[in-house]
């Protein structure tokens, strides 16, 4: 199979075809310098630096925005109530709008001017478990339900508001940290404590202590949620192999059928729409009473009441608030969010055939995704940023690496995040098919955070009681804290405040927990996983010869950085080569 030694904007190379740029390092002229041989590429049509053609990509990337969109669309059917909004509440849909935006700007800047890789960045729910502990305080907690009930209209804005300005103030200044390890080369550091006994009951306890919320989303309509929890098993675990028929354009051929896997593409995205239909059918034969969850009709006033079009703006919700209960809380949001994102960077470098990403690189995307909540957080959006791995998956399956798509998809979620009644759309989904997706959702979270055990030996009895220890005990804390809220008392509000944002963190319970007793009970480098884990995350830094192009370099000025030495001992710049050690 013969590569493309040039890049052409017009022409669409048969599908397999391997290009020169997944190698990582071509000359000026666009010819690779690689001595690799083409049997040894990996199996993917484009490349990091190719650009298929304009048409292919607005298809790939509308292919990327419904991946994405799921995970979006979840966040504020948790996090509306806890801020006191009402069900039928527009806003709903603006802060939907708000975090499709960010996520737009976000990602260009991470694929462009970060870590150069094509990841989409975009809301979490690793912000979720410390925004609710924040939103149980005393005085963040909602009314009573007749006292609200009495509340103008202005007054349950700004109660909601309210909130939402101390979670702005909490993420943007907690999300500074993220930058400082960005900026600095923290990320090295961080890693030799930061193991795969700390990442286990970190990033599972984003899943599992989200069982509530789940659980009183499904619980509106069990059947309905149980339905769409085996429709979502059934096209997302048994039907990913089956091919549909679709339709596909190329000059040279026309139109063609070809034949694509569209359960394992939009598991998500067909499961609602199925499930919202016959939702649909069920009140539309009333066989459902007024006012039932599961109604399709039940906040249609929240599409009627939005708008065409807005265009969200930092501070819409006021200017932001800072407390130190509130940042140091967030705080444990935006580490998960770090080594979450670390361990993708690698992965998602392999599936586009690009080398492994040189340490600037990922000094760079940490840096901007802490860049990234800032931002969503003086945006008024109530989460962060984070690499969503819903994505990272979609380019294994398309074998479509190449960076021009992903911004192409970002125009696209700027247009979308622009166009308020499409925000709103998705907050009027039925809670109960709501319930199901959170059930799977959080489930495969949980999953992922355990899947770090491949690394550490699970015949020790000393790894066990850790993992066992950690993850337990940080569930029964944060829950008999959530209902004891005034049980610390040091006589300084500050410190109480404080103290019980912290301890009802699940996620910061238990990763400190993991990460203090695998670093002080003994045990050899293989038994804890050092050894493998250290082989995953290895942070390679491979200089930049001079005249050629790397895959990780700016896209622009790098002439000038080369003549400017001192470059190169800054942590983030395509210059950068520590001396290493002997």
């Amino acid at each position: 199979m013969a590569s493309s030694t040039e890049l052409n904007m017009e022409n669409l190379d048969p599908p397999g075809t391997v290009h020169s740029s997944v190698l990582g390092l071509v000359d000026q002229n666009g010819h690779s310098k690689s001595s690799e041989k083409i049997e040894d590429r990996p199996d993917i049509t484009y490349g990091i630096d190719d650009v298929p053609p304009w048409y292919l990509c607005i298809f790939m990337a509308l292919q990327h925005y419904l991946t994405m969109i799921g995970a979006i669309v979840s966040i504020p059917f948790i996090l509306t109530p806890a801020l006191c909004m009402r069900e039928d509440d527009p806003a709903r849909g603006h802060i939907i709008s708000t975090m499709i935006f960010v996520t737009a700007i976000v990602t260009f800047i991470q694929n462009t001017f970060g870590c150069r890789l094509p990841i989409v960045q975009g809301g979490t729910i690793s912000f979720l478990v410390p925004t609710l502990a924040i939103l149980h305080l005393p005085q963040w907690q909602c009314p009573a339900e007749e006292q609200m009930n009495n509340m103008t209209s202005e007054e349950r804005t700004e109660l909601w508001q309210v909130r939402m300005r101390e979670l702005s103030g909490a993420i943007a200044v907690s999300a500074l940290v993220q930058v400082f390890i960005g900026v600095f080369g923290v990320v090295g550091v961080l890693l030799k404590y930061v193991t795969p006994l700390t990442i286990v009951p970190t990033v599972s306890l984003v899943g599992l202590s989200l069982f509530e919320n789940a659980a009183e989303a499904a619980s509106k309509h069990w059947g309905i949620s149980v339905s769409t929890i085996i429709m979502l098993t059934v096209f997302s675990q048994c039907l990913s192999e089956v091919k549909v028929p679709g339709i596909n354009y190329s000059k040279e051929e026309g139109f063609k059928i070809v034949w694509f896997n569209l359960f394992k593409l939009f598991p998500v995205l067909l499961t609602i729409m199925i499930m919202w239909g016959i939702c649909g059918l069920l009140t539309l034969t009333e066989a459902l009473p007024k006012g039932h969850p599961a109604r399709t009709d039940v906040k249609l006033r929240i599409l009627e009441d939005s708008s065409w079009f807005r265009v969200p703006y930092p501070g819409q919700w006021g200017t932001p608030t800072v407390s130190l209960s509130g940042v140091l809380g967030m705080l444990a949001g935006v580490l998960a969010c770090t080594v979450e994102s670390i361990s993708y960077y690698p992965t998602t470098s392999k599936m586009c055939g690009a080398p492994p990403p040189p340490v600037h690189a990922i000094n760079r995307g940490i840096a901007i995704e802490g860049l990234g909540t800032v931002l969503a957080g003086l945006w008024g959006s109530g989460n962060g940023t984070n690499t969503f791995g819903e994505n990272v998956g979609a380019i294994g399956v398309t074998k479509v690496g190449s960076r021009r798509v992903i911004q192409y998809a970002c125009a696209l979620m700027l247009l979308q995040g622009i166009i308020n009644k499409f925000g709103a759309v998705f907050i009027i989904i039925p809670e109960p098919v709501v319930g199901g997706i959170f059930c799977v959702m959080f489930g495969m979270i949980a999953a992922f955070g355990l899947s770090a055990l491949q690394y550490v030996d699970l015949n020790s009895s000393r790894n066990l009681y850790i993992i066992g220890f950690s993850m337990f005990f940080s569930l029964v804390l944060p829950k008999w804290m959530v209902h004891n809220a005034d049980a610390i008392r040091t006589g300084s509000d500050i410190v109480d405040s404080i103290l019980t944002v912290l301890l009802s963190t699940s996620i910061l319970v238990g990763g400190m927990l993991g990460c203090l007793l695998d670093n002080l009970i003994p045990g050899t480098p293989e038994e804890r996983g050092l050894v493998a884990w250290g082989e995953q995350m290895k942070l390679v830094s491979e200089p930049t010869v001079h005249g050629e192009y790397n895959t990780f370099d700016f896209p622009v000025g790098m002439a000038t950085l080369r003549r400017w030495k001192w470059t190169s001992y800054i942590p983030f710049m395509p210059t950068y080569h520590p001396k290493k050690k002997n």
